[in-house]
């Protein structure tokens, strides 16, 4: 297979989603990163972004919706849920509920999990795309499992070259972190995977508090992408909160300290922008001859506690 790039034009997107139809991988933008699309109602189709990314299986997939309607078809909808998705859909939260007996989701793509992981993105070819192939969208980021995070399509190409039909060119990605991930399908609401919508907008939200620390689920387990302890990485040695560094090690820094040499993610330290530069830092830094990449310390609130989580599990040893 070749991998084509595409223009951002509708004739570009029905393409891709006469490709999808066909149950061929295709990798679109979304507001936060690119994503590896498959048809979510097909089992062979939701089969080859597995082997596309070499995934494990027991890993489950976000499902991307058009509107909440569509949403409704395919899980038991409840109160939490209708708060959040009026405040923060299209956009980077999704949530896990409890499958729908009915459902037409591909169990494959839940991990043949009772519950399914769904998300409507708010960007424009996402939204586009959906649309034209007539179904949901199961679509990881489209990026080797356990590897850094694309936020272009070069990124993409580099990473999932000859195993995707096309890549929709949308330029960089506005977010550049994955999505919140919330479960709703227990009593207590627990954020599995933190993200751009932070714990305090969710609370402020649903009146309500929400568990953030995994360690306080007893039954936590796999439902929800980005809780696999070593994820995000570069192949390049990663090291994070670092005050010091060392000969032959490129640094990330952070706010107007950091040293003249280094790659800033924010020199003004906002976090919007911090998150939104870096996968795309790492990326830059991975296709160089460094030895090593230092990051300095991030604050660990709000946006922060994403990035962080990102950082920790690309860094991990294990």
């Amino acid at each position: 297979m070749i991998t084509k790039i595409l223009e951002d034009n509708l004739d570009s997107i029905s393409l891709a989603a006469t490709a999808l139809i066909a149950g061929r991988l295709v990798a679109f933008p979304t507001e936060t990163v690119y994503g590896l699309g498959a048809n979510a109602t097909k089992d062979d189709a939701v089969a080859s972004i597995f082997k596309a990314k070499s995934r494990p299986s027991f890993n489950p997939l976000i499902i991307h919706f058009k509107n909440i309607l569509d949403v409704k078809k395919e899980v038991s909808w409840n109160d939490t849920a209708e708060l959040l998705a009026k405040t923060f859909w299209p956009g980077p939260i999704t949530l896990i509920l409890n499958r729908k007996i009915t459902s037409q989701i591909s169990l494959l793509a839940s991990a043949g999990l009772e519950t399914i992981a769904v998300r409507i993105p708010r960007h424009r070819i996402a939204q586009t795309l959906i649309e034209k192939s007539g179904f949901p969208i199961a679509a990881p980021s489209a990026n080797e499992s356990g590897m850094l995070s694309p936020t272009n399509a070069q990124h993409v190409m580099k990473s999932l070259h000859n195993r995707v039909a096309y890549i929709i060119d949308g330029q960089a990605t506005e977010i550049g972190l994955e999505s919140t991930v919330i479960d709703l399908s227990r009593e207590a609401p627990a954020i599995l995977r933190p993200g751009y919508i932070t714990k305090e907008q969710i609370e402020k939200t649903i009146k309500h508090s929400v568990i953030e620390n995994l360690d306080a689920v007893s039954d936590a387990k796999i439902i929800s992408p980005g809780m696999i302890t070593k994820h995000y990485s570069p192949n390049t040695p990663l090291r994070i909160n670092a005050t010091k560094f060392i000969e032959n090690e490129r640094v990330i820094g952070f706010g107007p300290k950091a040293p003249s040499k280094s790659m800033n993610l924010s020199y003004s330290s906002n976090l919007d922008e911090a998150a939104s530069n870096l996968f795309k830092f790492l990326h830059e830094l991975d296709h160089t001859n460094t030895q090593s990449i230092a990051v300095m310390p991030i604050p660990e609130a709000g946006l922060g506690i994403a990035i962080n989580d990102r950082l920790r599990r690309a860094s991990s040893k294990d």
